[in-house]
Protein backbone atom coordinates (compact mmCIF):
# COMPACT_ATOMS: atom_id res chain seq x y z
CA UNK A 1 0.00 0.00 0.00
CA UNK A 2 1.71 3.13 -1.05
CA UNK A 3 1.57 5.78 1.52
CA UNK A 4 2.15 9.46 1.33
CA UNK A 5 5.83 9.88 1.95
CA UNK A 6 8.55 12.54 1.26
CA UNK A 7 6.39 15.21 0.94
CA UNK A 8 6.49 18.83 2.70
CA UNK A 9 5.24 18.63 6.10
CA UNK A 10 2.38 21.26 5.90
CA UNK A 11 1.61 20.14 2.16
CA UNK A 12 1.31 16.33 4.36
CA UNK A 13 -1.12 17.60 6.69
CA UNK A 14 -2.97 19.15 4.21
CA UNK A 15 -3.73 16.49 2.33
CA UNK A 16 -3.98 13.56 5.41
CA UNK A 17 -6.70 16.02 6.68
CA UNK A 18 -8.69 16.33 3.56
CA UNK A 19 -8.13 12.89 2.74
CA UNK A 20 -9.61 12.05 6.25
CA UNK A 21 -12.29 13.63 5.36
CA UNK A 22 -13.78 12.22 2.39
CA UNK A 23 -14.45 8.90 1.26
CA UNK A 24 -14.72 7.37 4.62
CA UNK A 25 -10.67 7.57 4.66
CA UNK A 26 -8.47 7.47 7.59
CA UNK A 27 -5.83 9.85 8.71
CA UNK A 28 -3.76 7.30 9.98
CA UNK A 29 -4.13 5.22 6.78
CA UNK A 30 -5.49 7.17 4.01
CA UNK A 31 -7.11 3.55 2.31
CA UNK A 32 -8.44 1.01 4.27
CA UNK A 33 -9.67 -2.17 3.31
CA UNK A 34 -13.66 -1.76 2.46
CA UNK A 35 -15.92 -3.56 4.70
CA UNK A 36 -17.82 -5.08 1.62
CA UNK A 37 -14.45 -6.81 0.41
CA UNK A 38 -14.45 -8.24 -2.88
CA UNK A 39 -16.09 -11.91 -2.32
CA UNK A 40 -13.40 -13.11 -4.57
CA UNK A 41 -9.99 -12.31 -6.04
CA UNK A 42 -9.68 -10.74 -9.75
CA UNK A 43 -6.89 -10.62 -11.65
CA UNK A 44 -5.71 -7.64 -13.22
CA UNK A 45 -2.76 -6.74 -14.94
CA UNK A 46 -1.86 -3.27 -15.84
CA UNK A 47 0.86 -1.45 -18.36
CA UNK A 48 2.32 1.20 -16.73
CA UNK A 49 3.79 1.59 -13.03
CA UNK A 50 1.92 4.80 -12.54
CA UNK A 51 -1.42 3.23 -13.40
CA UNK A 52 -0.25 0.46 -11.63
CA UNK A 53 0.41 2.68 -8.31
CA UNK A 54 -3.78 3.88 -8.53
CA UNK A 55 -5.23 0.24 -9.40
CA UNK A 56 -3.38 -1.16 -6.60
CA UNK A 57 -4.79 1.34 -3.80
CA UNK A 58 -7.97 0.74 -5.43
CA UNK A 59 -7.47 -3.11 -4.69
CA UNK A 60 -5.72 -2.85 -1.47
CA UNK A 61 -9.06 -1.04 -0.25
CA UNK A 62 -11.71 -3.60 -1.98
CA UNK A 63 -9.36 -6.66 -0.90
CA UNK A 64 -7.04 -5.90 1.98
CA UNK A 65 -4.24 -7.07 -0.80
CA UNK A 66 -2.79 -5.79 -3.82
CA UNK A 67 -1.61 -9.47 -4.96
CA UNK A 68 -4.14 -10.14 -7.72
CA UNK A 69 -2.60 -6.76 -9.38
CA UNK A 70 0.10 -7.47 -11.81
CA UNK A 71 2.24 -4.36 -13.28
CA UNK A 72 3.70 -5.15 -16.65
CA UNK A 73 6.28 -2.67 -16.66
CA UNK A 74 9.02 -2.40 -13.96
CA UNK A 75 10.13 0.70 -12.39
CA UNK A 76 12.07 3.42 -14.04
CA UNK A 77 11.21 2.19 -17.63
CA UNK A 78 10.13 4.48 -20.56
CA UNK A 79 6.77 3.14 -21.28
CA UNK A 80 7.32 4.46 -24.98
CA UNK A 81 10.10 2.45 -25.10
CA UNK A 82 9.03 -0.92 -23.20
CA UNK A 83 8.77 -4.30 -24.87
CA UNK A 84 7.21 -7.08 -23.21
CA UNK A 85 8.12 -10.53 -22.77
CA UNK A 86 6.12 -13.81 -23.83
CA UNK A 87 5.40 -14.43 -20.62
CA UNK A 88 4.04 -10.83 -19.81
CA UNK A 89 1.65 -11.18 -22.71
CA UNK A 90 0.52 -14.66 -22.00
CA UNK A 91 -0.55 -13.32 -17.79
CA UNK A 92 -2.24 -10.29 -19.87
CA UNK A 93 -4.26 -12.87 -22.17
CA UNK A 94 -5.18 -14.82 -18.88
CA UNK A 95 -6.80 -12.02 -17.05
CA UNK A 96 -9.92 -11.01 -15.97
CA UNK A 97 -8.97 -7.34 -16.78
CA UNK A 98 -5.97 -5.27 -18.74
CA UNK A 99 -5.60 -1.88 -18.00
CA UNK A 100 -3.55 0.19 -20.18
CA UNK A 101 -3.09 3.82 -20.29
CA UNK A 102 -3.90 4.05 -24.32
CA UNK A 103 -3.35 6.82 -26.96
CA UNK A 104 -0.40 4.92 -28.47
CA UNK A 105 1.99 5.59 -24.91
CA UNK A 106 2.54 2.03 -24.64
CA UNK A 107 4.26 1.94 -28.37
CA UNK A 108 6.15 -1.23 -27.53
CA UNK A 109 2.94 -3.03 -26.24
CA UNK A 110 0.59 -2.26 -29.63
CA UNK A 111 0.80 -5.57 -30.82
CA UNK A 112 0.68 -7.46 -28.04
CA UNK A 113 -2.65 -5.66 -27.19
CA UNK A 114 -3.98 -6.36 -30.40
CA UNK A 115 -3.17 -9.80 -30.35
CA UNK A 116 -4.94 -10.53 -27.22
CA UNK A 117 -7.71 -8.50 -28.01
CA UNK A 118 -8.48 -10.97 -30.34
CA UNK A 119 -8.20 -13.50 -27.96
CA UNK A 120 -11.12 -12.33 -25.99
CA UNK A 121 -9.10 -10.63 -23.34
CA UNK A 122 -11.34 -7.69 -21.67
CA UNK A 123 -8.87 -4.21 -21.99
CA UNK A 124 -9.58 -1.53 -20.76
CA UNK A 125 -7.91 1.80 -22.03
CA UNK A 126 -8.30 4.49 -19.94
CA UNK A 127 -6.51 7.61 -21.89
CA UNK A 128 -9.35 7.44 -24.30
CA UNK A 129 -12.38 8.14 -21.94
CA UNK A 130 -11.28 11.10 -19.44
CA UNK A 131 -11.17 13.89 -22.34
CA UNK A 132 -7.80 13.36 -23.97
CA UNK A 133 -6.04 16.69 -25.40
CA UNK A 134 -5.29 17.00 -28.66
CA UNK A 135 -0.87 17.11 -28.72
CA UNK A 136 0.11 20.78 -28.30
CA UNK A 137 -2.85 21.72 -25.93
CA UNK A 138 -1.75 23.90 -23.16
CA UNK A 139 -3.82 25.62 -20.57
CA UNK A 140 -5.34 28.27 -22.23
CA UNK A 141 -5.63 26.19 -25.71
CA UNK A 142 -8.37 23.46 -24.98
CA UNK A 143 -11.36 25.21 -23.46
CA UNK A 144 -14.36 23.90 -22.35
CA UNK A 145 -16.14 24.58 -26.03
CA UNK A 146 -13.54 22.51 -27.81
CA UNK A 147 -15.06 19.79 -29.68
CA UNK A 148 -12.88 17.12 -27.36
CA UNK A 149 -15.64 17.80 -24.70
CA UNK A 150 -17.86 15.22 -25.58
CA UNK A 151 -15.43 12.20 -26.09
CA UNK A 152 -15.67 10.95 -22.88
CA UNK A 153 -19.48 9.93 -24.16
CA UNK A 154 -18.27 8.44 -27.69
CA UNK A 155 -18.76 4.58 -28.15
CA UNK A 156 -15.22 3.90 -29.78
CA UNK A 157 -16.21 0.34 -30.98
CA UNK A 158 -18.42 1.95 -33.59
CA UNK A 159 -15.77 4.62 -34.59
CA UNK A 160 -13.31 3.07 -36.38
CA UNK A 161 -11.74 6.35 -37.15
CA UNK A 162 -11.57 8.08 -33.90
CA UNK A 163 -9.55 4.61 -33.01
CA UNK A 164 -6.94 4.78 -35.83
CA UNK A 165 -6.23 8.43 -34.38
CA UNK A 166 -5.97 7.28 -31.42
CA UNK A 167 -3.03 4.64 -32.22
CA UNK A 168 -1.55 7.06 -34.08
CA UNK A 169 -1.20 9.72 -31.34
CA UNK A 170 -3.77 11.72 -32.40
CA UNK A 171 -4.14 12.35 -28.73
CA UNK A 172 -1.61 13.33 -25.69
CA UNK A 173 -1.31 10.05 -23.68
CA UNK A 174 0.31 11.60 -20.75
CA UNK A 175 -3.62 12.44 -18.79
CA UNK A 176 -1.98 10.90 -15.47
CA UNK A 177 -0.20 14.68 -14.99
CA UNK A 178 -3.77 16.14 -14.69
CA UNK A 179 -4.77 14.75 -11.36
CA UNK A 180 -8.13 15.25 -11.61
CA UNK A 181 -8.45 13.15 -14.94
CA UNK A 182 -6.42 10.71 -12.85
CA UNK A 183 -9.03 10.70 -10.05
CA UNK A 184 -11.16 10.29 -12.80
CA UNK A 185 -9.71 7.01 -13.83
CA UNK A 186 -9.78 5.35 -10.67
CA UNK A 187 -13.71 5.91 -10.72
CA UNK A 188 -13.45 4.09 -13.92
CA UNK A 189 -11.27 1.72 -13.19
CA UNK A 190 -13.20 0.92 -10.00
CA UNK A 191 -16.73 0.43 -11.97
CA UNK A 192 -14.79 -1.37 -14.33
CA UNK A 193 -13.68 -4.14 -12.13
CA UNK A 194 -17.21 -4.49 -10.20
CA UNK A 195 -18.73 -4.86 -13.43
CA UNK A 196 -16.90 -8.14 -13.75
CA UNK A 197 -18.70 -9.33 -10.59
CA UNK A 198 -17.45 -8.51 -7.44
CA UNK A 199 -18.24 -6.36 -4.60
CA UNK A 200 -16.38 -3.36 -3.26
CA UNK A 201 -14.03 -1.97 -6.51
CA UNK A 202 -16.32 0.82 -7.71
CA UNK A 203 -16.47 2.61 -4.09
CA UNK A 204 -12.58 1.84 -3.66
CA UNK A 205 -12.11 3.48 -7.07
CA UNK A 206 -13.91 6.50 -5.14
CA UNK A 207 -12.05 6.44 -2.05
CA UNK A 208 -8.93 6.45 -4.18
CA UNK A 209 -9.80 9.59 -6.41
CA UNK A 210 -10.83 11.57 -3.37
CA UNK A 211 -7.35 10.80 -2.09
CA UNK A 212 -5.95 12.20 -5.52
CA UNK A 213 -8.20 15.20 -5.18
CA UNK A 214 -7.05 15.60 -1.82
CA UNK A 215 -3.34 15.35 -2.80
CA UNK A 216 -4.09 17.71 -5.60
CA UNK A 217 -4.76 20.65 -2.89
CA UNK A 218 -1.03 19.76 -1.65
CA UNK A 219 0.45 19.84 -5.08
CA UNK A 220 -1.42 23.46 -5.88
CA UNK A 221 -0.33 24.17 -2.37
CA UNK A 222 3.20 23.86 -3.18
CA UNK A 223 3.00 25.52 -6.84
CA UNK A 224 1.29 28.81 -5.50
CA UNK A 225 4.52 30.73 -5.09
CA UNK A 226 5.62 30.10 -8.60
CA UNK A 227 3.99 34.05 -10.09
CA UNK A 228 2.23 33.04 -13.16
CA UNK A 229 5.27 35.18 -15.26
CA UNK A 230 7.25 32.25 -14.26
CA UNK A 231 5.39 28.89 -15.02
CA UNK A 232 6.63 28.37 -18.01
CA UNK A 233 7.89 24.54 -18.88
CA UNK A 234 10.60 23.16 -21.37
CA UNK A 235 10.83 20.04 -21.27
CA UNK A 236 12.47 16.85 -23.23
CA UNK A 237 9.10 15.81 -24.81
CA UNK A 238 5.94 16.87 -25.42
CA UNK A 239 4.56 15.53 -21.53
CA UNK A 240 3.46 18.01 -19.32
CA UNK A 241 0.71 19.84 -21.04
CA UNK A 242 -1.94 18.16 -19.17
CA UNK A 243 -0.03 19.58 -16.11
CA UNK A 244 0.15 22.84 -17.89
CA UNK A 245 -3.75 22.93 -18.25
CA UNK A 246 -4.04 21.58 -14.71
CA UNK A 247 -2.22 24.21 -12.54
CA UNK A 248 -2.00 27.31 -14.88
CA UNK A 249 1.57 26.70 -16.25
CA UNK A 250 2.80 27.19 -20.22
CA UNK A 251 4.69 24.91 -22.48
CA UNK A 252 6.77 27.06 -24.79
CA UNK A 253 9.18 24.00 -26.40
CA UNK A 254 10.26 20.84 -26.19
CA UNK A 255 13.46 18.62 -27.53
CA UNK A 256 11.77 16.41 -28.76
CA UNK A 257 8.80 16.90 -31.14
CA UNK A 258 5.75 14.79 -30.37
CA UNK A 259 4.78 13.02 -26.94
CA UNK A 260 7.24 10.30 -27.62
CA UNK A 261 10.40 9.84 -26.39
CA UNK A 262 11.18 7.85 -29.66
CA UNK A 263 11.83 10.82 -31.84
CA UNK A 264 14.85 12.57 -33.58
CA UNK A 265 15.71 16.35 -32.25
CA UNK A 266 17.18 18.31 -35.31
CA UNK A 267 19.48 20.74 -35.19
CA UNK A 268 17.12 23.85 -36.73
CA UNK A 269 14.75 23.00 -34.10
CA UNK A 270 17.07 22.95 -31.10
CA UNK A 271 18.76 25.88 -32.03
CA UNK A 272 15.25 27.77 -32.12
CA UNK A 273 15.09 25.97 -28.71
CA UNK A 274 18.09 27.97 -27.08
CA UNK A 275 16.82 30.89 -28.50
CA UNK A 276 13.43 30.81 -26.57
CA UNK A 277 15.26 29.54 -23.80
CA UNK A 278 17.02 32.91 -24.10
CA UNK A 279 15.08 34.97 -24.84
CA UNK A 280 12.05 34.27 -22.27
CA UNK A 281 14.99 33.86 -19.14
CA UNK A 282 14.16 30.30 -18.95
CA UNK A 283 15.86 29.13 -15.67
CA UNK A 284 15.18 25.24 -15.85
CA UNK A 285 14.30 22.30 -18.61
CA UNK A 286 12.73 19.16 -17.54
CA UNK A 287 13.07 15.68 -18.58
CA UNK A 288 11.55 12.42 -17.99
CA UNK A 289 13.82 10.25 -15.23
CA UNK A 290 13.51 7.36 -17.32
CA UNK A 291 15.38 8.96 -20.31
CA UNK A 292 19.45 10.31 -19.71
CA UNK A 293 19.58 13.84 -19.41
CA UNK A 294 22.45 14.70 -21.32
CA UNK A 295 20.16 16.34 -24.22
CA UNK A 296 19.32 18.55 -21.79
CA UNK A 297 22.88 19.24 -20.19
CA UNK A 298 23.75 20.29 -24.14
CA UNK A 299 20.96 22.64 -24.60
CA UNK A 300 21.73 24.44 -21.07
CA UNK A 301 25.18 24.61 -21.96
CA UNK A 302 24.31 25.87 -25.69
CA UNK A 303 21.99 28.54 -24.26
CA UNK A 304 25.01 30.06 -22.41
CA UNK A 305 23.78 30.82 -18.89
CA UNK A 306 22.64 29.32 -15.89
CA UNK A 307 19.76 26.85 -16.66
CA UNK A 308 19.34 24.05 -14.69
CA UNK A 309 18.18 20.69 -16.23
CA UNK A 310 15.60 19.16 -14.13
CA UNK A 311 14.66 15.01 -13.74
CA UNK A 312 10.79 14.73 -13.43
CA UNK A 313 8.90 11.54 -12.72
CA UNK A 314 6.74 11.25 -15.70
CA UNK A 315 6.69 8.39 -17.29
CA UNK A 316 7.54 5.94 -14.21
CA UNK A 317 7.33 5.71 -10.63
CA UNK A 318 10.60 6.50 -8.98
CA UNK A 319 12.54 3.32 -6.68
CA UNK A 320 12.87 3.08 -3.04
CA UNK A 321 13.73 6.25 -1.72
CA UNK A 322 13.10 8.06 -4.49
CA UNK A 323 9.44 10.31 -3.38
CA UNK A 324 7.78 9.01 -5.70
CA UNK A 325 6.99 5.25 -5.23
CA UNK A 326 3.32 5.77 -5.60
CA UNK A 327 1.53 8.10 -7.83
CA UNK A 328 0.58 11.10 -5.05
CA UNK A 329 4.19 10.73 -3.54
CA UNK A 330 5.21 11.33 -7.23
CA UNK A 331 3.07 14.17 -7.66
CA UNK A 332 4.30 15.98 -4.87
CA UNK A 333 7.89 15.37 -5.31
CA UNK A 334 7.31 16.90 -8.97
CA UNK A 335 6.02 20.22 -7.71
CA UNK A 336 8.61 20.74 -5.14
CA UNK A 337 11.14 19.98 -8.09
CA UNK A 338 9.15 22.16 -10.34
CA UNK A 339 8.88 24.69 -7.51
CA UNK A 340 12.34 25.09 -6.67
CA UNK A 341 13.62 25.10 -10.29
CA UNK A 342 11.48 28.52 -10.94
CA UNK A 343 11.75 29.93 -7.96
CA UNK A 344 13.35 33.43 -8.65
Amino acid sequence: MHKLIALSALSLSTTLVLAGCVGGTSVTDPITPSAESASSAVSIVVSTTVLGSVVSDIAFCAEGNDQAVTVVMPVGVDPHDFQPSSAQVASMVSADLVIVNGLGLEEGLLPALDSIGSDGARVLEIGELIDPLPFGASGDEHSEDDDHDDHAEEDHSESGVEEDDHAYGAYDPHFWMDMDRMASAARLIGEEVEALGVEGYAACGEEVAALIEATELGVTDILAGIPDSDRILVTDHDALSYFAESFGFRVIGVVIPGGSTLGEPNSQELAALVSVIGEQGVPAIFGDATLSNEILDVLAAEAGRDVQAVSLFIGSLGGPDSGAEGYEEMMMTNAQRIAQALAR
